[in-house]
């Protein structure tokens, strides 16, 4: 058979391999006969063909990306068992060969690495997918970029949204919280409306004269903080509302309402807290606050030609991460910003999943009700940092003296020590391959385990570098300079030492 163009879906069962070891062979046969009796029906009658099958796990093709977007929603709608079981599935679009009645292809083999990040209950999609499905049919939207084994870069994935279903991005999460998230229905009265609102339409078409003059009674507000409510929708309306700036909700009236009432239920006392206290100290001069991303110029050393950095939706930068909202990359030619969720804001601009473009001096990065502002540097090996206020917070006392660094002595602020290589884009040649064997990273080699101190000297702080090879550097106004000798500090002076940011601020500002 020669080779064709087709969609291929793969489905399993989640939590299976977790749960065998729980039950007898009898129940596993019956599991198995289960997920065989839900699948071959559905996938047969929506023009599909099952083309293997191992156990817990189908590989189908079909010959519309429609006809397979539909039949996976019904089988993650129809098997959801008594012991935990569900069915997840992947699927891709593309160039397929059949050999020996078995499929293949990077169709096939991009289906299979998605399958492996879908979560339970969830029908995820490549972007060849989604281009050849009827969209205005089906509900969709985009999860993100994904490293997936044996596929270069970062690949774009997408998922439907089944009409019970709705995924609330950070930045409406983070409104309805703090009291900013203001709903406005079609046909209901206009709500009040609080200072810096975060305003979600819903039951508007989209294109309407309806949800203009809706849009036309609202006060000025961001585009980022304007969202509209939708489920399946035109890609003509999509990106004329996107394209503005705009956010778009895909989720059912019925289907938001619950997430939002998810949002809300009270939590419970024995949860913990995310804000990071370090020590509190109630004769507090100043508090040290971690502040941001230091980012290193580039080529660095004959060793780092470029790197990266993903921003989590907590806040925290790591080396690399699956669910980011956000990755950083640092390259000789300078720094770019790639959306990986919804909801990120950059410079004025909503971008969409995907997207990349650079930033420049004291433009900023707003997601999930946090802000970001760039701030070129071009001194001390520095390209720039990225500035925004942590709950990382510790005091400082009359007479105390307080290390940073890596492993600091108590009382000490810790620098993050973020572990792995997988971040690094290599120079080439030896120097770079020792540094790479070496287990060299970038928070490790600019920061030492004791690297810097604060004391307080008759009332006044003073900044002190301790380690003889890496060096601390104190940000004032605009000037970077590099300490050597004992140097004062003044509130809102910034302490630069590695990757890391530390404001001075006033205590418990």
């Amino acid at each position: 058979m020669p080779t064709r163009t087709l969609t291929v879906v793969f489905t399993d069962l989640a939590n299976y391999t977790a749960s065998v070891g729980r039950a007898d062979r009898e129940a596993i046969r019956n599991i198995i006969a289960e997920h065989e009796q839900r699948v071959a029906p559905v996938v047969a009658a929506r023009g599909g063909r099952i083309v293997k099958n191992l156990g817990d796990s189908y590989m189908a093709v079909f010959e519309a990306a429609t006809d397979a977007a539909q039949a996976c929603l019904e089988l993650v709608n129809a098997l959801v068992h008594e012991d935990g079981f569900s069915i997840r599935a992947a699927m891709a679009t593309g160039d397929v060969e059949a050999i020996d009645g078995d499929a293949f292809g990077e169709a096939a083999n991009l289906a299979a690495r998605i399958l492996a990040k879908t979560p339970a209950g969830e029908v995820w999609m490549s972007s060849t997918t989604r281009m050849c499905m009827n969209q205005t049919e089906l509900a969709w939207e985009g999860v993100g970029g994904f490293s997936l084994k044996g596929i270069a870069g970062a690949v774009p994935v997408y998922r439907l949204v089944p009409e019970g279903r709705a995924w609330l991005p950070q930045s409406l999460v983070s409104a309805l919280r703090s009291g900013r998230l203001v709903r406005v229905r079609n046909g209901a009265m206009s709500p009040s409306i609080p200072p810096d609102p975060v305003i979600l339409l819903e039951g508007f078409q989209a294109g309407s004269d309806t949800l203009r003059a809706a849009i036309d009674r609202l006060p000025v507000v961001d585009p980022a903080n304007l969202w509209l409510q939708a489920y399946t929708i035109a890609p003509s309306d999509r990106y004329g509302w996107s394209d503005l700036g705009r956010g778009l909700l895909i989720g059912t009236m019925g289907a938001i309402e619950k997430a939002v009432s998810v949002v809300n239920r009270p939590v419970s006392q024995s949860m913990g807290s995310d804000t990071i206290i370090l020590e509190l100290n109630s004769q507090a001069a100043l508090d040290l606050v971690m502040s941001g991303l230091a980012l290193p110029a580039v080529p660095m050393s004959d060793v780092v030609a470029g790197y990266t950095y993903d921003l989590l939706s907590d806040g925290r930068w790591t080396n690399q991460a699956e669910q980011l909202v956000l990755r950083l990359e640092v390259l000789a030619s300078g720094l770019q910003v790639e959306a990986r969720a919804q909801g990120v804001v950059v410079a004025g601009q909503q971008m969409r999943v995907g997207d990349k473009r650079g930033i420049s001096d004291g433009e900023t990065i707003q997601l999930s009700g946090s802000r970001y502002t760039y701030r070129q540097v071009d001194q001390g090996g520095y390209l720039g940092l990225m500035i925004s206020d942590s709950n990382a917070r510790l005091g400082v006392g009359p007479g105390q003296l307080i290390e940073i660094g890596r492993e600091p002595q108590h009382p000490g602020f810790a620098l993050p020590d973020r572990r792995g290589q997988a971040n690094i884009r290599w120079c080439v040649g030896s120097r770079a391959s020792r540094a790479r064997e070496g287990g060299f990273t970038m928070d490790r080699a600019l920061a030492g385990r004791r690297q810097a101190a604060v004391e307080m000297r008759d009332g006044s702080p003073w900044l002190l570098g301790l380690h003889k090879t890496c060096p601390t550097f104190r940000m004032r106004g605009g000037a970077l300079d590099r300490i050597s000798d004992p140097a004062s500090l003044d509130i809102d002076d910034m302490i630069v030492v590695g990757t890391s940011v530390i404001s001075v601020r006033s205590p418990q500002e």
